[in-house]
């Protein structure tokens, strides 16, 4: 194992609590964690495709960014409506 993998390994686990605090947490800590998330699994995806040398991770990482913001984005429109 490279240690482009062992960081990627030490990225995927720190989604765990990301987890945890959307399960167990408030709404708007919810959100927080869910973004957080998003930014810890694209940055994942970006050392596992330097760890393994292939350029559709980084493609990946890239388009996850993008989408996991505008979902969240788009997530809170619409509970603003049922507000």
């Amino acid at each position: 194992m490279s240690e482009w993998q062992i960081a990627a390994a030490v990225l995927s686990a720190a989604l765990v609590p990301c987890g945890w605090v959307c399960l167990r947490g408030s709404f708007a800590d919810g959100v927080v964690a869910v973004q957080l998330a998003g930014t810890v699994a694209a940055l994942a995806l970006l050392v596992l495709a330097e760890g393994e040398r292939r350029q559709p991770f980084a493609d990946l990482a890239l388009v996850l960014a993008v989408l996991s913001f505008a979902g969240t984005l788009i997530f809170l429109r619409f509970l603003e409506r049922q507000r």
